[in-house]
């Protein structure tokens, strides 16, 4: 059998072995597609009354984040409110939640995605509530349904464009905003406030992609020598001019030794037959 060539990855012929390697890149995509399928199951299955009973005790608004602030923060984030859109949500985990976990790490990717659908979960709600004061809103927005994982896929919508090259990266992130800027200016819901709130911190989270990482490199090497070696040791001395030794091996001149192993003039025995 011929041997792979040098610089080429052999694909793997399984398709089954590819996709398990995938899903086991991003788990944490994955798993929370499946609570998202299950869910979507559970309402396309339940009766009319008893979908719209859940979709609103799990949502994140006004009156449940004053009632349950955590557990609706949290399980907003698993349901969807048209069952029939859960296959278009496949999609868009896969090209971007699954790219953005696989480059940043599970733990980074969690963080980026959860922090944004909380924080622009209530920022949105916020919105709504000025608005209600304000007699800008009728006060059974206060029970508004506010489900879905939107706010997540902005977030790390702005967190893929750092992964891509140039010039891709400049027509992605023009894309980016214009999807997410036209509603902004044509008729904005707090849910469009949200999306926007979520892609500006999906940006803000450069410093904690590989990228930013990778720009650090050539930066601390062009800072000259450092002071000590990264277990904290002290660096290791050049070699003095001349082809002479480091001063722990260091020979004297005219090739004499260093005293530690040098020989006394005169060979003299201690009284006790003993040589120093």
């Amino acid at each position: 059998m011929e041997p792979p060539r040098p610089g080429l990855r052999k694909l793997p012929r399984n398709p089954v072995f590819w996709v398990k390697e995938w899903v086991r890149s991003s788990p944490g995509t994955h798993i929370w597609l499946l609570v998202i399928g299950v869910t979507s199951l559970v309402i396309a299955s339940a009766s009319e009354g008893l979908g719209q009973f859940l979709v609103h005790r799990t949502s994140s608004n006004i009156h449940e984040l004053n009632e349950h602030p955590l557990p609706s923060l949290l399980i907003s984030g698993f349901w969807i409110e048209r069952p029939e859109s859960f296959l278009l949500y496949v999609v868009m985990f896969e090209l971007v939640h699954a790219n953005v976990e696989r480059w940043t790490g599970t733990a980074r990717w969690l963080l980026i995605v959860g922090g944004a659908h909380i924080a622009a979960t209530l920022a949105s709600q916020e919105l709504v509530l000025l608005a209600i004061e304000g007699h800008r809103l009728p006060r059974s927005m206060t029970h508004v349904v506010d489900i879905g994982v939107s706010y997540g896929l902005a977030a790390a919508a702005g967190v893929l464009t750092y992964r891509l090259r140039a010039p891709w990266r400049y027509v992605y992130f023009g894309g980016v905003l214009v999807f997410f800027g036209i509603p902004l200016v044509t008729g904005a819901t707090f849910t469009d406030f949200g999306h926007a709130i979520a892609l500006t911190m999906g940006f803000a989270a450069w410093p904690l992609t590989p990228a930013a990482a990778a720009e650090k490199l050539p930066q601390e090497g062009a800072r000259g020598p450092e002071t000590a070696e990264p277990d904290g040791r002290p660096p290791a001395e050049s070699a003095p001019p001349g082809g002479q030794e480091r001063p722990g091996g260091q020979e004297r001149p005219g090739g004499q030794e260093k005293p530690g192993g040098q020989e006394r003039p005169d060979a003299q025995e201690r009284p006790g037959g003993q040589e120093r």
